[in-house]
C-alpha cells in the first residue's frame, strides 16, 4: 500500500513540476496555455479516478472470495 501511495505521491509532484516549466517556458500565450492545462489535469483526475475505480472492484472482489465460506477438506 505504501509503495501504491508513494507512486501516486511521485505522479503529482511530477506533474506539478512539470505544469510549471510547461508556464515557465511555452511559447503560445498564456491563455490557451491554461486551457491546455486544465484539459490535461482534467483528464489525469479521470483517468486516476478510473483506475482507483478499478482497484476498488478488483480488492472487493478479493475479498468476496476470502469471506465465501470454504468446502471442508477431506481427511485421510
Amino acid at each position: 500500500m505504501r509503495s501504491i501511495f508513494g507512486f501516486l505521491i511521485g505522479v503529482f509532484v511530477g506533474w506539478l513540476v512539470g505544469s510549471t516549466l510547461a508556464l515557465l517556458f511555452a511559447p503560445t500565450s498564456g491563455e490557451k496555455l491554461r486551457q491546455e492545462l486544465r484539459a490535461r489535469s482534467n483528464n489525469f483526475l479521470t483517468e486516476i479516478k478510473s483506475a482507483a475505480e478499478a482497484r476498488r472492484q478488483e480488492l472487493e472482489k478479493q475479498l468476496a472470495e476470502l469471506r465465501a465460506p470454504r468446502p471442508p477438506a477431506a481427511s485421510a
